[in-house]
């Protein structure tokens, strides 16, 4: 006689059934274990129905004494057997609890859940939970080749306990040459909050990240910093989102005498440091438009020049095309003493030919100033700024600013969320990558803090010559055309390896900027 086919809840009870939770519509399953893969099982074991599976189930789904029960033969393979035992414990996880309603919506919207204000960073949990033997291979996986740490003064970490900042250290190297001596320059990434409530009076605000960045830069002073660069519109909340013009739009000031960039220049010429300083930039020259723009001033407090963001977001609540539009002065390189150097703002990191039109370009370092949010981006971040750096053999330094932003009216952006009056949490967790593939740990997620590496420029044209990138690489015409195209972008043209100095870097002597071109001119890029 046929025996009779077990219900569900026996199934279940012999760890036959797996529970699957549905998420946007995809069904997630258990990893199967190792132990006993590919024996395949009777159906009475476990197997499924007709030919049966080709593993058994997990044993995490048995109680101890029922699987020791089955390991020692007590059940017959029959029906009756099948039926005994106690009920099986809940799995060990549950999307729901991981992420809540708001991780499964953005799930459903491509987004990803953001790990929670309070979780300090991906580097803090693995040296906490890892034994050291897996934390170093995890760390070569995820980072590449173990950074030095940097001996920093004790009187910097003093100062940044006192002023309540993160300080850290690293250094990268470059194998020793005999015909160059090693080129190292130390750079410091700042990422910081706003201290006073987006509420407060506009010169309030300003003044008060005025201060904070001197007790930064004082400290980075201290560590030997060279070039040091702040986050996108550092001087202000990033209001973008709101869509509303005042009193956000009377943060901006000129980029060649404004009050931030008189700041900077003291700054830049006290401590004999280049200074990166991303502003909102009021262009007084050409109607009173607004850029969102980063200024570069010299070691000796000149204003060597400016660049602007290339590529604006339209994506949720990054409503900044309300108020400025994509740059227009192409991508300028800035040579300094202490080496050549881009500015990418922002959203740009997220297109590969931006950083590839920088290297063209000459650029050794390529800071990334950038104000993102964690449910949007944070899985992307750590990847494209260390990917940059790989593919044009250069150092790349992404910054992102910290916390939360409360504004004074609700608003929407047509995405179906309910209004509300903050932007997202802003994690930090700024870094430096070398083109190498290694980079330096991240700062906090929840801190203000200063990031100090120290680069050898060697390292970019020894990489160059280990991977070829460049020269290996093939850029195709325009559409419309070679004849239209930039020299440095022409297929099989000696420019897309060496533009012409004169048409890709600004003039550090006089501060102006490479001539502009008609479009399908013979230079370096276009400007119009």
């Amino acid at each position: 006689m046929r025996e009779a086919c077990p219900s569900a809840c026996q199934r279940r009870r012999e760890g036959r059934e797996w529970s699957r939770p549905r998420i946007s519509g995809a069904l997630i399953g258990r990893v199967p274990p190792s132990w006993e893969r590919g024996r395949v099982l009777e159906r009475a074991e476990g197997g499924g129905k007709g030919k049966g599976r080709s593993y058994p189930r997990s044993p995490e789904t048995l109680i101890g004494s029922e699987l020791r029960r089955r390991e020692e033969g007590a059940y017959p393979h029959g029906a009756e057997g099948a039926c005994a035992g106690p009920p099986l414990p809940p799995p060990p996880f549950s999307w729901e609890q991981r992420a809540g309603s708001a991780g499964r919506s953005g799930r459903a919207a491509g987004l990803c859940a953001m790990a929670r204000p309070e979780w300090q960073s991906l580097e803090q949990c693995l040296e906490k939970h890892l034994p050291l033997a897996d934390l170093q291979e995890v760390k070569r996986i995820l980072y590449g080749k173990e950074t030095r740490k940097l001996d920093l003064p004790g009187s910097a970490l003093e100062a940044a306990s006192r002023g309540d900042f993160e300080l850290r250290g690293y250094g990268f190297e470059a194998a020793e040459e005999q015909l160059r001596r090693p080129r190292l320059v130390r750079v410091g990434l700042v990422q910081n909050r706003t201290p006073l409530p987006a509420d407060a009076p506009v010169l309030e605000q300003v003044s008060a990240l005025h201060k904070r960045i001197e007790a930064i830069a004082e400290v980075a002073a201290m560590c030997g910093v060279n070039i040091i660069c702040f986050q996108e519109a550092w001087t202000m909340p990033f209001a973008f989102c709101t869509r509303e013009k005042l009193p956000w739009t009377e943060f901006a000031e000129s980029a060649e005498d404004g009050p931030t960039t008189r700041f900077c220049q003291k700054l830049a010429k006290k401590h004999e440091m280049v200074v990166v300083s991303p502003i909102l930039e009021r262009d007084r020259n050409h109607g009173d438009i607004l850029w969102n723009t980063a200024v570069v001033i010299s070691s000796s407090g000149t204003v060597l020049g400016k660049t602007r963001k290339n590529h604006i977001p339209r994506v949720g609540d990054f409503n900044e095309s309300t108020y400025y539009m994509e740059g227009n002065l192409g991508h300028p390189v800035f040579e300094t003493q202490f080496g050549k150097i881009a500015v990418n703002i922002c959203y740009g990191r997220h297109h590969p030919l931006n950083w590839l039109m920088y290297s063209i370009n000459g650029a050794e370092i390529i800071f990334n100033p950038s104000a993102t949010i964690g449910a949007l981006s944070e899985s992307l971040w750590p990847i494209e700024a260390r990917n940059a750096a790989i593919a044009n053999h250069c150092y790349t330094c992404a910054i992102n600013r910290v916390g939360e932003e409360h504004f004074p009216h609700e608003f929407t952006s047509g995405d179906g969320k309910k209004a509300h009056k903050d932007f997202g949490y802003f994690y930090g967790s700024s870094y430096v990558a070398a083109p190498d593939s290694s980079r330096t740990p991240g700062l906090s997620r929840n801190r203000d803090g200063l990031l100090v590496a120290e680069l050898d420029l060697n390292l970019c044209r020894q990489m160059n010559d280990v991977w070829s990138f460049k020269v290996g690489r093939r850029v195709p015409p325009a559409p419309c055309g070679p004849a239209a195209a930039p020299r440095a972008l022409r297929h099989g043209s000696r420019d897309a390896l060496t533009p012409r100095p004169e048409c890709s870097v600004w003039n550090t002597r006089t501060g102006t900027p490479p001539p502009r071109w008609p479009r399908g001119g013979s230079t370096g890029h276009s400007t119009d």
